[in-house]
């Protein structure tokens, strides 16, 4: 599969230099997945897909285009080539735009060791339904569900090779294997639902799909008569399963297209406490069996472990080499791309400092509040930080969680909110996102 994408990448590069291009690079991906949904003992749903996605982008003059096709025959790779070629003369100087110098490209790196795909055979789809139906069948043996809305499996193999004229080339594959369930308590107006859901790279790795549909079952039981909070000003613990949202927010705003823009609310944060002192968070792409590893970015630079925020001190941006070079610096090997679009900056493996406490400690600790266990929808201003969120999860009185709650709104400032995080101690080492439970004190809650 490998050699196929590379020796595609190679013919669009040429395709390109004939058609006139002054740089290009070329990436090719070749994927197959399959999807198993069970519902009421039955298959529901059944999905295979495989294809190769080809993707061009040529700079001439200071000028870029792109173009992707699913068609690999050599008369489409001419095609495509012509076609971008016609399309970079259109557009508008970026002075920007560019590939890496050939001494920034990645020369050595690893696969191997990062351990990104799965050597075991492709699971069978009958496997993978047994899967599904003892998922489902755990989930309804939980006293107090009145349905299972779904349980669902699935299996993935993608592999990636990009090349470029200033002599790059390289690629990897990657595997996943996942199980979710959702899981339905109660009847009509009164009906609650919750989920689980567990990804690994590695199958061996990926915990029984029993345990996923009781955990999806016993959170669901667990929200049966849920009730609007109070209204007003109180402290909030996102559970882990949801507290990686409010990094995600931090790491938007330290985006490189953002502050280039100069539209994001921490454009001004540049060697600026944005997190307590104690606390630090880490982009590590190099941990084996994550999804978020990779051992080059998406314009051929050797991927490294970097320290976003140092003891609470916001040490630089996420950079592509535009984003850097417009802003005047190096960039972070943070580029991610698709076929249809250029490069743009993107951070992968991170990791938040974690706590002493126990997300129970943290409960106790905050006495009176909100325990939020899941988020729908968002208003979140790129430009001020200003947040709000629907939420639900346990109103907690006196350290104890002592009702469910559904149908509230939580509000802040995500750059007050973030220098007034403690961490708890539960963040789950497999994720890309290694975040911990969160309390953040001061919130406003909009409920009853």
């Amino acid at each position: 599969m490998q050699d196929r994408l590379e020796g595609l990448t190679a013919a669009l590069l040429q395709a390109a230099a004939q058609a006139g291009a002054g740089q290009a690079d070329a990436i090719a991906i070749e994927g197959r997945s399959i999807s198993i949904d069970v519902r009421d003992g039955g298959l529901e749903q059944a999905e295979r897909a495989e294809g190769v996605e080809i993707g061009l982008r040529v700079i001439l003059d200071g000028r870029q285009a792109c173009v992707s096709a699913s068609d690999i025959s050599a008369r489409t790779i001419t095609e495509i080539a012509e076609r971008a070629v016609a399309m970079a003369r259109e557009a508008p100087v970026d002075p920007y735009a560019g590939l890496a110098d050939p001494d920034q490209i990645a020369r050595h790196w690893d696969v191997a060791a990062l351990e990104l795909e799965d050597p075991a055979p492709e699971p069978a789809a009958a496997l993978l339904e047994d899967d599904a139906r003892r998922a489902e069948a755990a989930g309804l043996a939980v006293a107090g569900i009145s349905q299972m809305q779904s349980a669902s499996v699935s299996y993935s193999r993608r592999a990636i090779h990009l090349a470029a004229s200033n002599g790059f080339s390289g690629g990897y594959a990657r595997s996943s294997r996942a199980v979710s369930a959702v899981a339905i308590t109660g009847e009509g107006l009164g009906m609650e639902r919750d989920w689980a859901a567990e990804s690994r790279t590695f199958q061996a790795d990926l915990p029984s799909p029993e345990s996923v549909g009781q955990l999806a079952a016993e959170r669901a039981v667990a929200r049966a008569g849920a009730r609007k909070p109070p209204t007003g000003a109180f402290a909030v613990l996102y559970d882990e399963r949801i507290a990686s949202g409010l990094i995600t927010h931090l790491l938007a705003a330290i985006n490189g297209a953002s502050i280039a823009r100069g539209s994001s609310w921490l454009r001004d944060a540049l060697g600026a406490q944005v997190l307590p002192a104690g606390l630090s968070l880490r982009e590590d792409p190099h941990r084996p069996r994550i999804s978020g590893s990779r051992p080059f970015d998406a314009e051929g630079l050797a991927t490294r472990p970097r320290l976003i925020i140092d003891r609470g001190v916001l040490t630089g941006w996420t950079l592509d080499l535009a984003s850097a070079r417009k802003l005047g610096m190096d960039s972070t090997a943070s580029a991610s791309r698709g076929p249809a679009a250029p490069p743009s900056p993107s951070a992968g493996n991170v990791a938040l400092t974690q706590g002493t406490a126990s997300r129970d400690d943290l409960l106790r600790e905050m006495g009176t509040g909100l325990w939020i266990t899941s988020m729908l929808g968002s208003t979140i201003n790129p430009t001020t930080g200003d947040y709000s969120r629907g939420a639900a999860g346990f109103w907690v009185e006196n350290g104890v969680p002592v009702y469910p709650v559904n149908e509230c709104t939580v509000a802040g400032n995500l750059r007050d909110m973030l220098m007034r995080i403690t961490p708890a101690n539960d963040a789950r080492p497999h994720l890309s996102h290694v975040v911990p439970s969160l309390l953040v004190e001061g919130l406003t809650l909009a409920g009853a």
